[in-house]
């Protein structure tokens, strides 16, 4: 359903299309939120599929990539991160990873959060000691590193363990990650007391270590038992919110819970949301053979089968009501009651946090969209700058923007400039939006901010006023947030373009909200510049060479670990690595020894 602009405003599926669009010809018979949603629609469209477990597929993918206003829509689109152990090096690494497979390895997830993953990275370099480290600073080291001081690596790189023993390892990680941790403690009881035994108690010491550190992660699972592989699902409702909670467990181990409060309306009621949610959920997150849930939910067969041809084997949906699966749902169910609680009582202050901030900055009514914007550099170099977005729920995280400062004209660190080109480009965008969706001037829009601010004194402030005024923005209120004297926090002076300079004081709660802004500007800003000038010193060299993809910059960097440790290649080393033939290695050997001499 669309309305007379061709926003989409609804997706749904329907076995018989005749009996689905009839009834909705009569208005009055339905709730508020449809009739409203009738009122608007100025055009349908229909796609057919051969089956209903197809169409249940198409409508997830078309609400998920639409956001359409009256469908629930689970909000959060970010991919779960993976605990990857490599195996295109000789000394394979454990590192967390998120995104495409294309690392050659053993993947094991999905885990709920990066902190999860985090967490157990850490005991695992505990327990198996597997390095962490880049391939690059892998080549380049020849001293082992502070984890080898504190217990963490075994030292592959300074050659401090056999390359047989440390594959050992690496495979004791794995079968750990597998599910087979008892044996894997069993072995390193039998290897302690062996060593025990021998009075080698040095050797003793460490399997006791490394025995420790298993049971750290095993205290943590005793309530996972009886569940190999599962994902459990259980969702709370209360003041017009919905709280879904979600437990990844893998291979008998808890990997870990994340809380979702999907956007959906007040009045549908959880049976429904859970069924969207679940629908929708799955889209890019791999299925399990068995989904526990709090409740029933709608259509579950349809369910089962629009799962089975994603996943390409059974999917079991069940409501367990005794035993130890019954347990667990009711563990997810509490976390989702606390996990609500807690949103309703973060939103009730962000909410009066606004209309303070709103009286102070004399608005018509709460900011609902406030985009903050910060630039960093290092002299100039891999200039970037960021936009973030925050509203009544918080920070709008999938919403923020990264600007790669394009203009040729810039002098090393003009943050004016900066500011300039990343406000402009901003402006351009939402000129465009205005002129697609033929939306009135001065009309409000969710995607358009109701209050600017930008980490900078009384100078950005009049270049930013300058660009707004320049685009025919200039009714969105405009604010500068400064440093204060010695740049300490708690001196932060205050810049509108109408009203000066001013500061306020340090326990004011619209101060510490700005200053808040502000630093979440500030941290993906500067997160931004250090992952791109990362990425720039590892591949700048090679993309100087005229006719060297992206493949096989990937395939040298993965052959030989670094950009340096291919700068030192000899021809017959380069031409080893696939997809790289004579040509091309004595093209790369001459790029970097003609540079030498």
């Amino acid at each position: 359903m669309l309305d007379a602009e061709g926003t989409v405003l609804y997706v749904g599926k329907a076995k018989n299309l005749k009996k689905r669009v009839s009834s909705y010809t009569d208005a009055h018979r339905q709730i508020k939120r449809i009739s409203y949603m009738i009122l608007l629609t100025r055009e349908m469209e229909f796609i057919s599929t051969e089956t209903e477990a197809e169409a249940l597929l198409l409508e997830a993918n078309l609400i998920k990539r639409l956001k359409p206003r009256f469908n629930i829509v689970l909000r959060d689109n970010k991919s779960f991160p993976y605990i990857l152990v490599t195996r295109n090096h000789p000394a394979p690494r454990i590192l967390k990873h998120r995104g495409s497979r294309k690392l050659s390895g053993d993947y094991f997830g999905p885990f709920a959060s990066a902190a999860a993953v985090n967490a157990t990275i850490r005991t695992l370099q505990s327990a198996f000691l597997l390095r962490s480290c880049s391939d690059s600073v892998y080549a380049n080291r020849t001293r082992p590193c502070l984890l080898y001081q504190v217990k963490r690596c075994s030292g592959p790189c300074a050659a401090k363990i056999s390359p047989v023993e440390y594959n050992a390892l690496v495979r004791e990680a794995s079968d750990f990650l597998s599910g087979k941790g008892k044996n894997v403690r069993q072995q390193l009881i039998k290897l302690m007391q062996k060593t025990s035994n021998d009075l080698n108690f040095e050797r003793a010491a460490i399997y006791r270590d490394r025995l420790s550190a298993l049971s750290y992660i095993h205290s943590d699972q005793g309530f996972s038992q009886g569940v190999e592989k599962a994902d459990i699902f259980a969702i709370q409702q209360k003041a017009g919110q919905h709280c879904v909670q979600v437990f990844f467990f893998r291979n008998g181990q808890n990997w870990g819970n994340k809380a979702y409060f999907p956007s959906a309306d007040p009045d549908i009621p959880a049976q429904e949301v859970l069924t969207a949610f679940l629908s929708q959920f799955y889209e890019n997150t791999p299925l399990p053979p068995l989904i526990l849930l709090s409740q029933s939910v709608l259509q579950r067969e349809l369910l089962e089968k629009a799962f089975k041809i994603r996943a390409k084997q059974r999917v079991r949906i069940s409501v367990p009501k005794r035993g130890k699966k019954h347990m667990l749902v009711t563990c997810a169910l509490e976390n989702a009651k606390n996990a609500l609680n807690r949103k309703i009582t973060e939103n009730t202050t962000q909410a009066q946090l606004l209309e303070k901030l709103a009286s102070f900055l004399n608005l018509d009514r709460p900011p609902q969209r406030i985009e903050v914007y910060d630039n960093s550099h290092l002299q100039g170099s891999q200039a970037v700058g960021v936009m973030i977005v925050a509203g009544p729920d918080g920070f709008i995280k999938e919403q923020y923007r990264k600007f790669n400062i394009q203009s040729s004209d810039i002098s090393d660190g003009d943050d004016y400039a900066m500011m300039l080109e990343v406000l402009t480009r901003r402006c351009l965008k939402l000129r465009k939006e205005i002129n697609n969706k033929n939306i009135p001037q001065g009309h409000t829009h969710p995607l358009f901010p109701d209050l600017i601010i930008i980490d900078g004194g009384q100078g950005h402030v009049t270049c930013a006023y300058g660009v707004l005024e320049k685009h025919g923005f200039m009714q969105i209120p405009l604010l500068g947030i400064a440093k204060g004297a010695d740049r300490k926090a708690g001196k932060e002076r205050f810049f509108i373009a109408d009203r000066g300079t001013f500061m306020l004081g340090s326990e004011d709660p619209v101060f510490y909200f700005m200053q808040k802004l502000r630093d979440e500007a500030h941290r993906f800003a500067v997160g931004t510049h250090r992952t791109k000038r990362k990425r720039s010193f590892m591949q700048s060299p090679l993309r100087e060479i005229s006719g060297l993809g992206e493949k096989r910059k990937y395939a040298l960097l993965r052959h030989f670990g670094s950009v340096r440790a291919v700068s030192r290649a000899s021809r017959n080393d380069l031409e080893a690595v696939e997809g790289i033939g004579d040509s091309m290695a004595h093209l790369i050997y001459d790029h970097f020894h003609s540079q030498k001499d």
